[in-house]
């Protein structure tokens, strides 16, 4: 299985593997969201919606629906 954006826990950072799906808006592709990139998980808002992003120094929410197609690997030391 997977590990999955919206996985990631408050402080957990992750490089983007894949967003080949078709639930992936244009516009996101547009700010960062992008495979190579590293992403932090910043805040998540009152019942888990939406989830506030670190993505290579630019900072964007996104709804966690949204977030389960995004593909990741953990970074596990810096």
């Amino acid at each position: 299985m997977q590990n999955t954006l919206a996985q990631l826990k408050r402080g957990e950072k992750a490089v983007i593997i894949d967003v080949s799906s078709i639930h992936i808006p244009l516009k996101l592709l547009e700010m960062g969201c992008l495979p190579g990139n590293n992403v932090e998980l910043v805040q998540v808002a009152p019942f888990a919606d939406p989830m506030y992003l670190n993505i290579n120094g630019s900072h964007l929410a996104i709804r966690k629906e949204t977030a389960q197609h995004i593909l990741i690997d953990y970074v596990t030391h810096e």
